[in-house]
């Protein structure tokens, strides 16, 4: 297959881009290339990029929104209370787990996703959650590349089985060690939990992504540990720091000197925009703070961040469809990144900025000569309209084969204007 006439993101002229066995053969300047006999799509100027990187979302949780009730102030601290009496009152098999995933994960498909981590709760003694996304990884492989994090969603250290459920979920396959520091019973078990995660990770070689200071509060203050400690390890690489709302109230005193430990320790952040603009300042009265982490000032400092969705129709958000283009719209305006510049480098937030968070490889992540053949195509002719009119994903294409085609929408209209 070749897919002739296509705008590459971040980059000028039209090119083609030559598909043989699974993987990208050649990417040259269209006009230099002789495509006659042979299987060409002419992408007249669409955009193409890697696929979409959805690097934080909860499929265990998906569609439970409403059961056992439905949240009334809409805090992090009320959608965990509610998950717990979920659990306690519905007894939900195994595989009506994995039906509610495999439908968010068909959406995710749909919306030019192929990778995707999930925070998987390990709280539950049974660890069906585990068992059942494991399950799930095997079985969307041909569509999707699936990481499990082992996520203590009720803290590692309020029950006492608690860590013994983390390593047996981890021994279980989990990719990521997760940890929840700032819902722990007391600061001294929040890091104590952080450098649980960290001891875990080094023990069995995995990655690490932490729900770190998810909180209004200004002392809430866990993210300079998981820093630190990452920094001393020599592990930041393969560290990931998710919602960090916390430091939307710090002061700029403070985040100076932090910024300086971030920085040398080279961890990853996620920031879920829609979700926590939902979920932060529930207990403020006015002016409402925004809650969410400080995405443009990171990224200034070459810091990487990416944003997630977080959440689809659960007891922390009741919204959500799979999609990330409105993800990078709301944050965008959320975080004062609608100038020019930001605008056009946007798309990297939902794509090779999660990709670096989840060690996926340059040479197996982009669109470029001798990598697997995984690349999207979204209804725009440049960086700018894709995100001013929220693309849609027209073509999806994953190890060379055609997994998602979306026809444009077509709107008839009797308004004219005189030319």
């Amino acid at each position: 297959m070749i897919l002739n006439n296509a705008k590459l993101y971040g980059r000028e002229g039209l090119w083609t881009i030559d598909i043989e066995d699974g993987r990208i053969r050649s990417v040259t300047a269209a006009a230099e290339t002789d495509v006659s006999g042979k299987d060409v799509r002419d992408l007249e100027g669409k955009l193409v990029l890697p696929p979409y990187v959805e690097p934080h979302i909860h499929l265990d949780y998906v569609f439970t929104a409403g059961t056992p009730r439905w949240s009334k102030s809409g805090s992090v601290f009320e959608g965990i209370e509610i998950w717990a009496e979920r659990k306690q009152l519905l007894n939900e098999t195994k595989d009506d787990l994995k039906k509610r995933a495999l439908r968010a994960i068909e959406l995710q498909v749909k919306n030019g996703i192929q990778h995707v981590r999930t925070h998987v709760d390990v709280s539950d003694p049974t660890l069906k959650g585990m068992e059942a996304l494991l399950e799930v990884k095997e079985e969307v492989k041909p569509w999707v590349d699936l990481q499990l994090v082992a996520f203590p969603q009720e803290g590692l250290y309020t029950k006492p089985d608690g860590e013994e459920l983390l390593i047996r979920a981890i021994e279980m396959g989990a990719d990521v060690i997760g940890g929840i520091p700032h819902y722990e019973l007391t600061r001294e078990e929040g890091v104590k939990s952080v450098i649980r995660a960290l001891d875990l990770a080094e023990e069995y070689g995995k990655l690490v992504d932490i729900h770190c200071d998810e909180i209004d509060d200004d002392q809430s203050r866990y993210l300079e540990v998981l820093a630190g400690e990452a920094l001393r390890r020599g592990m930041g690489d393969r560290v990931t720091a998710s919602h960090t709302t916390a430091m939307a109230s710090y002061s700029n005193a403070y985040t100076y000197k932090l910024f300086q430990t971030l920085k040398q320790a080279g961890i990853h952040f996620v920031s879920l925009p829609k979700a926590n603009l939902h979920l932060q300042g529930r207990f403020d009265a006015h002016p409402v703070r925004r809650g969410v982490t400080r995405v443009k000032e990171m990224l200034a400092e070459d810091i990487n961040v990416c944003f997630g969705l977080d959440s689809i129709v659960d007891p922390w958000y009741p919204l959500g469809n799979g999609e990330l283009m409105s993800v990078v719209d709301a944050g965008l305006h959320a975080c004062h990144m609608t100038d020019y510049a930001h605008i056009v480098k946007a798309l990297d937030l939902v794509s090779v900025n999660g990709a670096k968070a989840l060690h996926l490889g340059d040479d197996e992540y982009g669109v470029r000569e001798g990598n697997p053949a995984n690349l999207i195509v979204i209804h725009a002719d440049s960086e700018y309209e894709a995100v001013r009119t929220q693309a849609p994903v027209l073509l999806s294409v994953r190890n060379g084969k055609v997994i998602t085609e979306t026809q444009p929408a077509v709107t008839e209209t009797t308004f004219r204007t005189e030319a």
